[in-house]
């Protein structure tokens, strides 16, 4: 996969060494010393007009890599965590990258997509500035199967809605899960069936709601 951006390829190329294939240098000196002389042998220079079609018009501020396709965890791996956030029919990656770099800053141990059968991977890389990169992420399209699986093991099964008990009022158990859905349709109706306790953010103002990305920050930080 080709990731770009100074920052999020920085972190890349300092801790995760094996996965890279190829670094492509579009500005001289973006690079520090260190890491140059660790990765010469992979580095290639490319003029501007290629570096900008890599990058499909984005900003790529000169560093660009291309990188093993990303590993996906598994649920067997999730069911032996504490603290699982699931996302329902999320398809944005921006607010995906949002997501997955506040759940791996506060500590959640992992991440799965359902409702989807693919994401772009190099995208949330990117937009999480790397955090993918750490955090045990899977996609399993039938969410009935994600929570009776983890249900089946103690996993108690919080929604984000606008309806149900203050978010500030609930006493969290050891072993959670939190499912977030789409900002359009909210959690499905499939899942809805299998969800413990539907909790809410209560607002001091008169508002529809806050951006998904926005609100994981909030529903996470309480449940940790």
């Amino acid at each position: 996969m080709i990731i770009y951006g100074k920052q999020v390829c920085l972190h890349a190329l300092v801790e995760h060494e094996s996965a890279i294939k190829t670094v492509y240098i579009a500005k001289k000196g973006i690079l520090p010393q260190k890491l140059y002389e660790q990765y010469k042998d992979r580095i290639k220079f490319l003029e501007e007009k290629w570096a900008q079609s890599m990058a499909k018009g984005g900003n790529h501020q000169g560093l660009l890599l291309d990188m093993k396709e990303f590993s996906q965890s598994d649920l067997a791996t999730m069911k032996k965590n504490n603290f699982v956030l699931v996302l329902d029919t999320l398809t944005d990656t921006g607010n995906i990258g949002a997501i997955v770099r506040t759940a791996y800053a506060l500590g959640v141990d992992g991440i799965i997509a359902s409702g989807v059968k693919s994401l772009n991977f190099a995208s949330i890389t990117r937009t999480s500035s790397g955090a993918l990169l750490e955090m045990p992420f899977v996609i399993i399209p039938n969410i009935l199967d994600v929570l009776n699986e983890l249900k089946q093991v103690d996993f108690k099964v919080y929604g984000a809605s606008m309806e149900g008990t203050a978010l500030t009022e609930c006493l969290f158990k050891s072993k959670k899960v939190l499912v977030m859905g789409s900002e359009g349709a909210g959690i499905s109706k499939r899942a809805k069936s299998k969800i413990d306790e539907m909790l809410k953010i209560e607002m001091q103002r008169d508002f529809d709601s806050l951006n998904v990305s926005a609100a994981a920050a909030i529903f996470i930080d309480r449940m940790r």
